[in-house]
């Protein structure tokens, strides 16, 4: 059998196209096969595979993919998941004319998990089969095609009906495609034709958008022709509104204290009554490091595949059997959920306490069911560190590994004695695998009941993992455990963020096909639909910041180009180390920075024998600085000294490159430090210019290669929605990039990405988006209606379009006018807090609004506890409000 490929593809020269084929008869460690192509003309690349019988006989069909290679070597994949060809008997040739799929392409949106699975129309299926000679089969893909839509064919032939209304071809469905099967289609060439919108009796609505569709291949008559259009250009504006909440911050009648995975069930109820079809979560994952409040933090997971035993319902576990052996703990739900927030460390110590009473009791039982042992095989690889890392963890009174003698260091034998049944200790370590059994189940229930509901379930991807976790302690070579990931510094956080993550070692990373993410997303795909990518910038650069620093502004982009010695000179620039790079400490900025710490300072202070001082070597760094302070009392005056402390070491204009002695990485925001104000005027002029050229400029290629490295090979390898969250210090790359890969930005309404902007416009938002007037790192719109009276008075007339002096706080009617701009905006999702849905009622909002608040970036120590205030149970029962919010949905067709 011989099949003759024509793919549709306009190259340059120097360009290349290959064909990847999982080849029928081949012993499948030397497939895939990859074949060059050749270029015909007309756009066409073409390559002959030919079958011998036995190979036909073996195989009834085989798979295939392109491969285009630009001029540089950078190698794209094309995105149609699902290219094969079935190799019936006896047909002996075959052509076909292909099309290429970008991976950004729009209509792929519709083929990820919530369209797949939930959103999408369910139809009769035609079985596959090749056509028969003389036959051209027309193979388009039209997902989200309505229930009362099916598609037809017409063209410029006599076959294909002379564009006649009254002879358009009805096509079939085949469970992937639409297909028509016409007779001596290329009898007369080339011919012209368009796919075209019928009804549900074959009545013609109208044509696809954009030109016609031209085809001018010669081939012979007697050999059947598959012509694969890629997709029907039909408008697709589906679009869906969501909500965005902790599972911590639910509350109902049955949880204990803090919102639990089975909450998510009466969620979903209240969703679907006011025709919400996404909830959105922050992370899930178990952050349990110290055992105190600290650990409420959610980004700070000690396992990126462990689920949080806080979310776990001591009831379900129980059921009637054990119900009474949970009696005493579940009496204890009035006094925890009486309080405002989340009381973590007297929630996680109940729940541990009747996590294990369960444990004892059910163990015999649980272990020996069959959906037990398919969990635990399934698992195993993560599970057994996991808890072998928690039972050391608590064993050793630390988080940290290098105190843990001779399990400092992961050992997979050491591990093995340790987790093994016979041992002394595996009860301790077997109820984890207990917890995160039963955790699976709930969390894996509320999904499907939300699915059966029509609602999909997003998930967050947290960009780091604990430093002293189970993650970094298993696989150590993944991380840049000498380094700390953050965020420059910005108006929500003027010093910059530190959130102590190691940064990725992408290059290990790489070089297994990035089998830790690959694992990572695939055991969300088992609670979620869809996901964000927290801080997705980290994946074109990170802010790194070495371990000795505390505060983020002390570090600096990674990838970067830095600039070399030789361009400073090039503009009169002649660098000093010890003036450009180290800080800048004279009397005078001491005294600008704090005149009435200046003497206690220079405690910590000795002098270079000039004008200026360098830091005692006790004190170089500031996490010196930070354990000197930590070992005495914090009175005002100590915290303010040291932060002067702090700002003495960050005032510095460059950062030396850590590998050419020669070359300097600018400090963000340097020309605001008094070392850069100390300068004379020539240089801070020629400093400002190679600033903005290294933030600005030089970085965007090194940048988009980075994500292109990782970004697609990661969505290769799941069909989750994914959406980006892009805020921040975005580089000029990141919108090309995401609309490449099909990946969903995220709009703020009060964080413009375009400069000297003050407000971004939601009806400007592009379709593959998710907009939001507030996130979880923000205050609510009723808090910051009250941040900046000026801001909000040009919201008011310029953003609600009202006219006089804006309400000093934001009234139920304006949050429901910003709330409606949203819903009507073009964007895919609008997506919405809670707290900002019940601030369009003056009976559900709360009293104050500084207690919506969620999260303060700015604040490492922030306690994550905010809960709704009233039970899902009694919001469900809100007639009024909840009848509204649907009104308001509805009317926006979301």
């Amino acid at each position: 059998m011989n099949i003759d490929i024509y793919l549709r593809f306009s190259t340059r020269p120097g360009q290349m196209l290959r064909i990847q084929v999982d080849f029928p008869g081949v012993e499948h460690d030397l497939c895939p096969v990859i074949y060059p192509m050749r270029y015909v003309d007309h756009g066409h690349w073409h390559i002959q595979l030919a079958f011998t019988k036995d190979q036909t006989d073996v195989v009834d069909k085989l798979t295939y993919q392109y491969l285009f290679e630009d001029e540089n070597g950078v190698v794209t994949k094309d995105y149609c998941k699902n290219r094969f060809i079935l190799l019936n008997k006896p047909k002996k040739e075959l052509v076909l004319l292909d099309s290429w799929v970008d991976m950004g392409a729009l209509a792929n949106v519709f083929h990820t998990a919530p369209f797949e699975h939930i959103f999408s129309v369910h139809r009769k299926v035609t079985k596959a089969t090749l056509p028969k000679a003389g036959f051209s089969r027309f193979i388009v893909d039209a997902p989200l095609l309505s229930s009362n839509h099916q598609l037809g064919l017409l063209g410029s032939s006599d076959v294909l009906g002379n564009w006649s209304l009254a002879k358009v071809h009805t096509m079939q469905f085949n469970g992937n495609h639409w297909i028509a099967d016409i007779v001596a289609a290329h009898s007369q060439l080339p011919f012209k034709y368009k796919y075209c919108l019928l009804d549900a009796d074959g009545k013609f609505i109208g044509y696809e958008n954009g030109d016609n569709r031209k085809f001018s291949l010669q081939h012979s008559p007697n050999i059947p022709c598959l012509i694969q259009d890629g997709f029907a250009r039909f408008d697709n504006n589906w679009r869906g509104a969501g909500i965005a909440i902790p599972v911590f911050s639910l509350r109902s009648s049955k949880s204990l204290g803090v919102g639990e995975f089975t909450d998510i069930n009466l969620l979903v109820d209240w969703a679907e009554k006011v025709s919400l079809r996404m909830i959105q979560l922050l992370p899930v994952n178990d952050t349990t490091s110290t055992h105190t409040r600290a650990d409420s933090y959610p980004y700070a997971a000690i396992s990126a595949f462990a689920l949080h035993p806080i979310y776990a319902s001591i009831e379900t576990i129980a059921g009637k059997k054990h119900a009474k052996r949970v009696k005493s703990f579940i009496s204890r739900k009035d006094e925890l959920n009486a309080s405002a927030g989340v009381d973590y460390e007297a929630v996680m110590n109940l729940k541990w306490d009747a996590l294990t009473a369960l444990y004892q009791s059910m163990k015999e039982d649980v272990f020996q069911e069959v959906e037990y042992e398919h969990f635990f095989q399934e698992n195993k690889s993560w599970l057994v560190p996991y808890a072998a890392y928690s039972f050391l963890r608590d064993k050793f009174g630390s988080p940290d590994t290098s105190a843990w003698g001779k399990y400092a260091l992961f050992n997979h034998e050491l591990i093995n004695l340790l987790c093994s049944p016979e041992a002394e200790n595996f009860d301790t370590i077997a109820l984890h695998y207990f917890i995160q059994y039963h955790l699976h189940l709930q969390l894996k229930n509320a999904h499907d009941y939300a699915n059966s509901k029509g609602i999909i379930l997003k998930g967050d991807i947290a960009i780091g993992v604990h430093r002293n976790g189970a993650d970094t302690w298993t696989q150590p070579s993944l991380y840049n455990l000498d380094m700390q990931a953050g965020a420059p510094p910005d108006d929500f956080a003027v010093k910059g963020q530190n959130w102590g993550f190691p940064t990725y070692n992408w290059e290990t990373m790489k070089a297994d096909g990035f089998a830790w993410w690959r694992q990572r997303f695939q055991q969300m795909s088992n609670y979620f639909d869809a996901f964000r990518i927290d801080h997705i910038l980290g994946f074109f650069r990170i802010w790194s910041i070495p371990d000795h620093a505390i505060e983020g502004i002390m570090g600096r982009f990674v990838p970067a180009i830095p600039v070399s010695r030789n361009e400073f000179e090039q503009r009169g620039i002649f660098i000093d180390y010890n003036r450009y790079c180290k800080p800048f400490i004279t009397d005078a900025v001491i005294g600008k920075l704090a005149s009435h710490l200046a003497d206690d300072a220079k405690y910590f202070l000795q002098s270079n024998g000039d004008s200026t001082y360098r830091f005692k070597s006790t004190f170089d760094t500031q996490r010196k600085i930070e354990y000197y302070f930590h070992t005495e009392e914090k009175t005002n005056t100590q915290k303010e000294l040291k932060q002067l402390l702090f700002n003495l070491q960050s005032n510095v204009v460059l950062w030396p490159d850590a590998e050419n002695k020669d070359a300097f990485h600018f400090r963000f925001n340097a020309f605001k430090t008094l070392s850069f104000q100390h300068l004379d005027d020539h240089n801070q002029h020629q400093l400002s210019a190679l600033y903005d050229d290294y933030f600005y400029h030089r970085q965007e290629h090194i940048w988009n290669h980075e994500a292109l490295e990782k970004l697609p090979a990661l969505k290769l390898c799941t069909d989750m929605l994914i959406c980006g969250e892009d805020l921040g210090m975005v580089p000029q790359s990141v919108p090309a990039v995401m609309s490449s890969l099909g990946f969903l930005s995220m709009e703020v309404q009060r964080m413009p990405k375009q400069l000297n902007t003050p407000f971004f416009d939601p009806s400007h938002a592009p379709y593959l988006s998710v907009v939001t007037p507030s996130t979880h790192d923000m205050s609510t719109i009723r808090e910051w209606w009250l941040e900046d009276p000026n801001k909000t008075q040009q919201f008011y007339n310029e953003q609600l379009c009202q006219h006089g002096d804006a309400p000093t706080t934001a009234t139920s009617h304006v949050v429901r006018s910003v709330i409606l701009q949203h819903l009507a905006s073009p964007a895919m999702w609008a997506v919405f807090q809670l707290q900002d849905f019940l601030a369009m009622n003056d009976c559900l909002r709360l009293e104050d609004p500084y207690a919506e608040r969620i999260n303060i970036p700015g604040d490492p120590n922030h306690y994550w506890r905010f809960r709704m205030h009233l039970p899902i149970e009694e919001l469900i029962n809100y007639d009024t409000f909840n009848q509204d919010l649907n009104y308001l949905i509805s009317a926006n067709k979301r």
